[in-house]
């Protein structure tokens, strides 16, 4: 089985990072942050963009596991991009009608933690994520926005 995490905060090693530790101790995975990739806005077309190489990689994980901190009430601007731009890279469902593509049938986990939010915040940010899981024809498995729901989604791993 082969893992993705990837890491939208600009802190490499910090709480989302950490999280991803306790989520999938012992196990092998490879690790993308996305600060390292030029992946630019809906709409924008530029040579150098690396959306594609993040796509490539997802599909070739069996396991995705997208990390985010908590910014501005919502999912960072890292993942927000990516998951914005995904429309018309890939084939996907309308209406919860899933078509099967290259991602079709991947596990997709979520790690999502801040600083004191508030419920809304983390409901708010696990809805988009849960519908980007199914459009896509994920299998969502949820979200872990701390130490103890990282280890206790670590044991469905």
């Amino acid at each position: 089985m082969s893992i993705l995490f990837i890491n939208g905060s600009p802190n490499k090693n910090g709480n989302t990072a950490a999280l991803a530790q306790i989520l999938l101790k012992g196990k092998e995975y490879e690790t993308l942050n996305l600060t390292e990739y030029k992946v630019y806005s809906y709409g924008h077309k530029f040579e150098d963009d690396q959306l594609s190489e993040i796509i490539s990689k997802m599909k070739e994980a069996d396991t995705i596991v997208i990390g985010s901190p908590l910014y501005w009430h919502n999912i960072c601007g890292s993942v927000r991009n990516v998951l914005d731009r995904f429309y018309g890279k890939v084939e996907n469902g309308f209406y919860g009608v899933v078509q099967q593509n290259e991602l079709s049938g991947k596990k997709m986990y979520f790690l999502f933690q801040g600083a004191a939010p508030e419920k809304w915040m983390m409901e708010a940010g696990e809805y988009t994520m849960r519908r980007f899981a199914g459009l896509y024809g994920m299998t969502y498995i949820g979200m872990a926005t701390d130490r103890s729901e990282a280890q206790k989604m670590s044991e469905k791993l």
